[in-house]
């Protein structure tokens, strides 16, 4: 078996530790660096009430956190499934290099885990979203915005 598939087994087995004792849904996640596992999780949504909790970003956080930084730019992300539209979204901002993955999303559609509408929702003008957008306090919002550019001593990312 080589690395890689070492590295998706990892994923995959915490996939079927955290469905089985009740945590979350059968996902599972680790991040890798320099052929050693930096962070890792499997879904626990349901565990914690926190629809945030995904595999993949419960393995972001945990890398992140052992590595001390918000940037993942020379590791690894091996998943047991395709990323739902949240965990890519966090999987770009934590910038690996690459991402490996198992189960395609329609392989999740299949058991009851089906984002075609969020993937359907993104491009749809606001107004025509089934969560109604609403926009309030854009004058007062944009006073931080105008702080972050004149600050000196931030932090890009």
């Amino acid at each position: 078996m080589s690395e890689k598939e070492k590295m998706m087994q990892k994923a995959i087995e915490l996939s079927i530790k955290g469905s089985s004792e009740g945590k979350g849904g059968p996902f599972g996640a680790v991040v890798v660096k320099d052929g050693k596992i930096v962070g890792q999780g499997h879904n626990q949504v349901t565990s914690t009430n926190d629809p945030t909790a995904h595999a993949e970003v419960v393995a972001i956080r945990d890398a992140c956190k052992n590595l001390g930084t918000f940037q993942l730019s020379d590791c690894e992300l091996y998943t047991s499934c395709e990323p739902c539209p949240m965990c890519l979204g966090a999987i770009y901002w934590a910038r690996p290099a690459r991402v490996y993955y198992a189960n395609t999303r329609e392989d999740a559609a299949a058991v009851g885990f089906d984002d075609a509408f969020i993937y359907e929702e993104i491009p749809l003008p606001l107004s025509e979203r089934k969560i109604e957008m609403i926009q309030l306090g854009r004058e007062e919002a944009q006073k931080a915005f105008i702080l972050w550019t004149e600050k000196e001593n931030k932090v890009d990312y």
